[in-house]
């Protein structure tokens, strides 16, 4: 797997994911939406670099030049719920490419401390032959990623992989690494040390999807 840090170097995304941490700031739900948006646009122009173009003509008023074009093979996929934000921000820069949503959340077992990761909808057109952006906000055991990868075998074969995520632990992204192969991508903009013993990113910035759009009951 292929990892590309944004925070590798300072940038305005470190402002947002500041903000994003940050429990004053957090309380402004529609603020925190808004930086996981840019966050995502910010990702999207840098894996834009990375596509493939085709050469096409176009007719200015005063008169024709030949210009690189994004070949409109992509197929943007978020996990619900938290996804959304993420989503709307590669969707500003990719207008053009199809969607894909699909569910997955921690099911704890007995109302213990253990959970697995149940992925029970997904909306998705063919990804045969496509470019797969996969969008998650947390990346955090890692298991989301991996058993929506799973699910989503079902709707073909894509040609290329791009995982996308605001913030994940070290120890997910190690076993992404063990599992998926050389040629899948993995845009991140910080990567934190630490799960806790409940399997949450530390230092973080809690549960996004609560964050985004309120507390939910716990399954």
């Amino acid at each position: 797997m292929k990892i590309h840090h944004l925070l590798k170097d300072n940038s305005v995304a470190t402002t947002f994911i500041a903000q994003l941490r940050d429990v004053k700031i957090q309380k402004d739900r529609l603020r925190f939406r808004r930086n996981i948006e840019r966050l995502g646009e910010i990702m999207s122009y840098e894996l834009s670099k990375t596509l493939a173009y085709t050469e096409k003509t176009i007719t200015t008023p005063l008169d024709t030049i030949k210009q690189p074009y994004l070949q409109n093979d992509l197929v943007i996929c978020s996990i619900l719920r938290a996804g959304i934000p993420l989503h709307n921000g590669i969707l500003n820069y990719f207008d053009d490419a199809d969607n894909s949503f699909i569910s997955a959340y921690r099911h704890h077992l007995d109302n213990s401390e253990e959970f697995e990761i149940k992925v029970e909808y997904m909306a998705s057109p063919s990804l045969e032959n496509k470019t797969l952006l996969l969008a998650d906000p947390m990346l955090a055991t890692g298991r989301s990623f991996a058993n929506v990868m799973e699910a989503l075998q079902e709707m073909g074969k894509p040609k290329a992989i791009h995982l996308m995520a605001v913030i994940g632990a070290q120890e997910g992204i190690d076993y992404l690494e063990k599992i998926l192969p050389e040629n899948v991508h993995l845009w991140i903009a910080a990567i934190d040390p630490d799960l806790d013993e409940n399997g949450y990113i530390v230092p973080g910035l809690g549960d996004a999807g609560d964050l985004c759009f309120g507390t939910k009951k716990q399954h």
